[in-house]
Formats: C-alpha cells, sequence, structure tokens
C-alpha cells in the first residue's frame, strides 16, 4: 500500500508540473501557425495548405506526448483506398480526438462535419474549418444542416477525399458511446455515391480531461481502430446500422 501510494502521488505531481508545458506548447503551435497557414493558402493553394496542417498535427501529437500518452492506429487502416472519396463514422470523445486523426490520416487528406460554433474565435482551427474544405452546420437548423452536409459531399465525391463525421453529434465526456443521428450521415452517403464507409472507433481520449481541465491525465493510451471499408450501396439506414455495431464493437470498456 505505502509503494502504490508513493506512485500515486508521483504520477499527481507530474500531472501538475507536466500540464501547463502542455498547454503553453499546444497554444504555441495554435498562435504560431495561425498566420503561416493563412499565408500558405492565399499564396500556395489547398494542396500546400493541407501539408501545413499536417504540420500542425504533428506537433499536437507531440504535445500530447509530453503527457506521456501512446497513439496506436489498428485494424484495416493499410488497406485504405486513396483513389476514391472515403467516409468515416466515428464516436466522438474529446477534442484531442482530432490531432491523431489529422496526422495518422493524413494520406486521404481529411475534412470534417464540424459545429458552427467551432469557426470562429480558435486560432489556427477555426480557420482551417472555415477554408480547409470541412462542413460547418447549425446543430439547430436542420435545414441549414442537411444543406451543408449535401454540398460537403460532393466537393468529397469530386476531390476523393477522406470525409470524418460524428453520428453521436456530441462528444461524450465519459467515453459511453450514445446511439448514431443518421440524418446526416445518410445525406452524406447520398451525395458521396462512390465513397466507402468506413467505421472507425476511437478509444480513451476522453481520460485526458476525465478529471477536468486541470491537472490533465498522463499516460493515456489512445487508440484508432480501422475497421473493413463498406460499399455505399443498398440500403443506407441498414448500413448505417451495420457501421454503428462496428464501432460499438471495438469500444473498450463497453459491454
Amino acid at each position: 500500500m505505502p509503494k502504490r501510494w508513493f506512485f500515486y502521488a508521483m504520477k499527481t505531481l507530474l500531472s501538475f508540473l507536466l500540464t501547463p508545458i502542455f498547454y503553453l506548447c499546444f497554444g504555441l503551435v495554435m498562435v504560431v501557425f495561425d498566420p503561416i497557414q493563412r499565408i500558405t493558402l492565399n499564396l500556395f493553394g489547398h494542396s500546400a495548405h493541407d501539408r501545413v496542417i499536417s504540420v500542425i498535427n504533428f506537433l499536437l501529437v507531440g504535445c500530447m506526448r509530453l503527457l506521456g500518452a501512446s497513439i496506436e492506429i489498428k485494424g484495416d487502416f493499410a488497406n485504405l483506398p486513396t483513389d476514391r472519396p472515403l467516409i468515416f463514422a466515428a464516436n466522438h470523445q474529446s477534442m484531442y480526438d482530432m490531432p491523431g486523426v489529422f496526422w495518422y490520416f493524413r494520406k486521404v487528406h481529411p475534412k470534417f462535419v464540424v459545429k458552427k460554433e467551432l469557426a470562429k474565435g480558435i486560432p489556427t482551427i477555426s480557420y482551417n474549418i472555415r477554408r480547409g474544405g470541412s462542413a460547418t452546420i447549425d446543430r439547430q437548423n436542420p435545414k441549414q444542416a442537411l444543406v451543408a452536409i449535401i454540398k460537403f459531399g460532393r466537393f468529397i465525391q469530386e476531390k476523393k477525399f477522406g470525409a470524418f463525421i460524428f453520428p453521436e453529434g456530441t462528444r461524450s465526456r465519459s467515453g459511453a458511446m450514445r446511439p448514431f443521428k443518421t440524418s446526416g450521415l445518410e445525406a452524406l452517403l447520398r451525395s458521396c455515391p462512390d465513397a466507402m464507409l468506413v467505421p472507425l472507433t476511437i478509444n480513451n481520449t476522453y481520460k485526458f480531461t476525465e478529471k477536468g481541465l486541470f491537472p490533465l491525465a498522463l499516460g493515456v493510451k489512445v487508440s484508432y481502430y480501422v475497421h473493413p471499408p463498406l460499399e455505399n450501396k443498398g440500403d443506407h439506414l441498414a448500413l448505417i446500422a451495420t457501421v454503428e455495431e462496428a464501432v460499438r464493437s471495438k469500444l473498450q470498456g463497453q459491454d
């Protein structure tokens, strides 16, 4: 018992020491790269901008490692096609879902369906949302959200990019997965008929803030489980139900 108490006390002390360093590094990346990405996009175009976004998220993943976090990609990741559009349907646990997706899935040029509140006021993130090809939706206005998703789907269809959508509709702060809402994902499937649908299970990012924003948890083991892609054919609602079951099947700590 004394040894266990000692290690707990040391880990708690380290979390108090490392959390400010993490926030400082994370914030510096956001502030420093905000003008860099603006200049890059305006002078060199979207391809160069995508490379800057990858660098940003490589650094943000490094910030997470300052907290002793590990990140693992599991499943069918290596076999993902890059010559056709993909729609990733994932559970959503935390803002810390995003750096790993941007960095490790960069070969598919990830774009997101996100709430409109994120498109303003946040250095680096807001500008990328507005200008980087993602879709912003008003969760209180279903008509606007549907139009934005359809437009986004056509963009993904044309560019053969990877679209990421979180059908739960909001983050799960406890890690427990909520039922999928089908309307947004169904609209995306209809507007991007050539896409393969990829279930994606994200594990443990909620643990960073399980006890609040300060101190952050140390040694979190994050994983992304890529399930085999499914063809976008037949009954969309049945397909979405299959995807939801697949995502839930690899969620750690669930029944």
